[in-house]
């Protein structure tokens, strides 16, 4: 929420593609003077304080895929160019409460299957709150979280936080979550998925501190750097 202000302290680490959860529209965005201006924003969501953004900088472009389906909420595939090579980028916050039986992590397993074509042809990364852990699943319930990690692995997708800190599913040392910012309550729900072009350019995965970013929010960014 109200990521006007706290772009600030996201933009101090000059990256080339911000993704938010529970962002505010881009109408309604105003950054403070003196912060970079962004190459292109994306930004899609049903209520104008709460939706997707994504922010691009150094000559990134983007743009929604002519596949997206507005029905898989909130998880939007776009085409980034710009780089070395262009790829795909899913921005997610999973978060659908009227689809009882797919809300959270039921919403990505939809979306794995409905963009599984796209995943055969390009690189690709799926990034933001995914609202899941393998803490959580429930064995007889179809796109539990072990069977997400599972769908992307066999498609060579896999979470680079966990390919660099060398950690299991479920037993994650660093959190993301803190419910109602309680240091006592942490959880991992956000992550970064990426195909195995970006994973063999993986420089850096960092997760922010609770001490450092509890002020601005309940969730903590992942910073994650390709050479």
């Amino acid at each position: 929420m109200a990521y006007r202000n706290k772009a600030q302290f996201i933009l101090a680490f000059q990256p080339d593609i911000v993704v938010v959860q529970e962002c505010e529209n881009s109408d309604r965005l105003k950054f403070a003077d003196g912060l970079p201006e962004p190459s292109d924003i994306i930004w899609h969501g049903e209520n104008p304080h709460k939706g997707v953004g994504v922010f691009a900088y150094n000559g990134y472009k983007l743009k929604i895929h002519k596949s997206h389906n507005p029905d898989i909420k909130t998880i939007i595939p776009l085409k980034v160019t710009g780089g070395d090579r262009g790829f795909l980028l899913f921005a997610v916050w999973a978060n659908n409460p009227q689809d009882k039986k797919f809300q959270y992590v039921g919403q990505i397993w939809k979306a794995v299957h409905h963009y599984e074509h796209l995943l055969k042809r390009n690189a690709s990364i799926w990034t933001g709150d995914f609202n899941s852990n393998s803490i959580w699943d429930k064995p007889r319930r179809e796109g539990n979280h072990t069977h997400l990690v599972k769908f992307l692995a066999d498609r060579k997708i896999h979470s680079v936080y966990h390919h660099y800190y060398k950690q299991q599913y479920g037993s994650e040392a660093h959190p993301t979550y803190f419910l109602y910012r309680h240091e006592d309550k942490p959880y991992h729900m956000d992550y970064c998925f990426s195909s195995k072009h970006f994973i063999e350019k993986l420089d850096r995965v960092e997760v922010g501190t609770y001490a450092d970013w509890r002020v601005y929010s309940d969730h903590k960014p992942i910073l994650v750097t390709f050479r």
